[in-house]
């Protein structure tokens, strides 16, 4: 009986130690093997808001930067590097965190003919990669601009901005909202349905997101996720709330600008869940109140959504590898503002002075507007077609003309004329002599008025007294000469 029982605890035994072993196994499995598992971005995908609100292991904050420790590479970045870039902040998270941004150019802070691009990280507080990934990009830039023509070309004919981080205090409280638990790619006004229309009601990270987007006019722009492997572009919902694909007007051109942050990256454009590594929002799961709609709607930015990582909070020691992964992705998805499109300026044939007109391509229900200074514009195309380019301006005549777009960019400089009749003409001259009496606009508003027929007849009337005194002009004159002519000079 003891021999039975000391056989049976001996058997439990090793059974308990084994299930613990087994479950010790899993736990210790390598970041690196949980990345490469092809089946682990279907599963990560349903990381929606519910299941992201898990906290993250302190373990797994070990290695990443700190808010602290990125403020101060930040800072350290822009003494260091001072003469390409500058450091500004855009305002503060609830909890009082600034959002510092790097400009990096050549000319940072000066108003130029380039166009703008902004990366921003870390807008879901869990999915840190961005972050550091962002400070890994602004380091290589300063180093290598010397050196490395892709590094030259962006810094001496972009102005790169990037924003590390847009959600501090998610990451500080490891959570996927912010301070006050709101999704921040859900805040945002959107296109099918009433959402965040109250802009006071909108959290302080995306009002200093719309601020930025109104002083400066940025052409593109990308945010950096976790949790897949994919490039997102709009739409990322429909009207009906379904799930399939809805394209914006400017399909084409977002496809070709996913396909080359994917076609860059290691092994995105292999994945087995998305064609070619990119996806319409709609089609892979709609979402309404994002950013990246946003962007291409209210401020003609052209913004992709990147999910760089299939796990959202990986271990540290993979963070060589990730931007190992995404370094030329970052790098090319930036220099493809200056690889293709269409660049110019428009100016008035009067003066020669800018024009903040509007570009639009026929068959594109989108509008690009010029600078209010120096009347550039910046136009994302797909390459290998062709194009109809139409400029316009209030009080002006439109322009168009076609182009074929290469593998290569287009400069295509409008100069327009402006549309003025006699009218506004006669009116402008009247305006123009600083005859500043109410009585003397009046006078030209009647003349233009009902009454443009008696002002004709006026004309006429005193065109031919006009006539009339000259020809009896003429005959007196000989008149009076030959009188003087005759006439003696008379002493008294």
């Amino acid at each position: 009986m003891k021999t039975n029982l000391l056989s049976f605890l001996i058997l439990f035994a090793s059974t308990i130690s084994s299930a613990l072993a087994k479950g010790s196994l899993q736990q210790t499995l390598l970041p690196s093997e949980e990345f490469n598992d092809s089946s682990n971005a279907s599963r990560t995908r349903h990381l929606l808001e519910n299941e992201s609100q898990a906290q993250i292991s302190v373990d797994l904050t070990q290695g990443y930067m700190s808010n602290d420790d990125l403020e101060w590479a930040i800072k350290e970045f822009g003494q260091r590097c001072s003469n390409i870039s500058r450091i500004y902040s855009i305002g503060n998270s609830v909890n009082g965190f600034p959002l510092l941004v790097i400009e990096i150019s050549d000319k940072p802070g000066e108003e130029e003919t380039k166009p703008a691009f902004k990366y921003i990280g870390n807008v879901h507080g869990d999915e840190p990669v961005g972050r550091e990934l962002l400070i890994n990009l602004a380091n290589w830039l300063c180093d290598n601009y010397l050196k490395d023509p892709l590094a030259k070309l962006i810094v001496e004919n972009v102005h790169l901005h990037l924003l590390p981080s847009m959600n501090p205090d998610g990451f500080s409280l490891r959570k996927r909202g912010n301070a006050n638990n709101i999704d921040l790619n859900r805040d945002f006004p959107d296109q099918f349905f009433s959402l965040n229309d109250d802009e006071d009601s909108r959290q302080p990270e995306t009002r200093a997101i719309m601020n930025w987007l109104r002083d400066i006019r940025f052409t593109a722009s990308a945010t950096l996720h976790g949790g897949a492997l994919v490039a997102n572009y709009p739409w990322d919902g429909s009207e009906d709330k379904r799930t399939k694909y809805y394209g914006c007007p400017d399909d084409d051109a977002f496809r070709f600008m996913a396909s080359i942050y994917s076609h860059s990256h290691y092994n995105m454009s292999s994945s087995k869940e998305f064609l070619s590594g990119i996806t319409n929002g709609a089609a892979w799961y709609p979402l309404y109140g994002g950013m990246q709609d946003w962007n291409y709607i209210h401020a003609g930015c052209f913004e992709l959504t990147l999910e760089i990582s299939d796990n959202k909070w990986p271990n540290s020691t993979e963070l060589p590898i990730l931007w190992k992964y995404n370094k030329m992705s970052l790098l090319n998805l930036v220099a493809s503002l200056v690889k293709t499109g269409v660049h110019g300026r428009i100016y008035s044939s009067v003066d020669g002075k800018p024009l903040p007109g509007s570009i639009t391509v026929s068959g594109i229900n989108y509008t690009v507007t010029a600078g209010k200074t120096l009347g550039d514009y910046h136009r994302f195309l797909a390459p290998r077609d062709k194009y109809e380019v139409v400029a316009t301006m209030i009080g002006y005549k439109s322009k168009n003309t076609t182009i074929w777009l290469d593998d290569g960019p287009v400069t295509l400089d409008f100069v327009l004329d402006p549309e003025v009749s006699i009218k506004e003409s006669v009116v402008q001259n009247v305006y123009d002599c600083d005859c500043n009496s109410k009585s003397t606009q009046e006078f030209v508003q009647f003349l233009w008025g009902a009454h443009l027929e008696v002002f004709f007849i006026l004309i006429v009337i005193l065109g031919f007294l006009l006539f009339l005194f000259q020809r009896r002009a003429k005959i007196k004159v000989p008149t009076s000469r030959q009188l003087s002519g005759s006439k003696k000079t008379v002493e008294v």
